[in-house]
């Protein structure tokens, strides 16, 4: 029951909600994960049937294997949109997420180069290699601009506007933005 109900919800990430294939692949192991604590623990039941303190049983099994309190509730974030799709199809009458707590998280801010840092990468850049120019391009464009890997290496000649002096960027969730 739990594969067929795994089949539906990739094709809802993927063709409803157009998310990434990592972020669908992630949303599918924080199933896969629930229904191994399910195993482990020899409860027989299908999604349908969970209640919420199955669900804080769940959370306490990854908190005791070590996972951290961000990564728990980005877990249960993925189990909460599970059963958001388990409602929309009518295979589940109740939503156990509801009322599942998120663990406390600390607001972290996030690590950043300095100025230096950065002239001291460009500087190692070998420029008499035929990709030297090319990654000092990429490296400039990524600190400049403030991208994601991702976004950069998604980058198209269309997206370069040097007229006017600015990038388009096609960012998480398909969303754009300049750059």
């Amino acid at each position: 029951m739990w594969h067929s109900q795994l089949n539906g919800f990739k094709a809802y990430l993927q063709l409803e909600r157009s998310l990434s294939e990592n972020s669908v692949e992630a949303y599918l192991h924080d199933v896969e994960k629930l229904t191994q604590y399910l195993q482990y623990v020899k409860k027989e039941v299908g999604s349908d049937q969970l209640i919420l303190a199955d669900l804080q049983g769940f959370v306490k099994w990854v908190a005791e294997l070590g996972m951290t309190a961000r990564s728990q509730a980005r877990m249960i974030s993925g189990l909460r949109t599970f059963y958001k799709f388990l409602l929309l199809e009518n295979i589940s009458r109740t939503n156990p997420t509801e009322l599942l707590e998120l663990p406390k998280l600390g607001r972290k801010l996030p690590e950043v180069l300095s100025v230096e840092e950065i002239n001291l990468i460009i500087l190692k850049i070998d420029l008499s290699k035929p990709e030297g120019e090319r990654n000092r391009t990429m490296l400039e464009t990524l600190y400049s601009c403030g991208l994601r890997v991702s976004e950069l290496i998604n980058l198209k000649i269309s997206d370069l506007h040097f007229k006017e002096g600015f990038i388009s960027v096609v960012g998480k969730g398909n969303k754009e933005r300049p750059g």
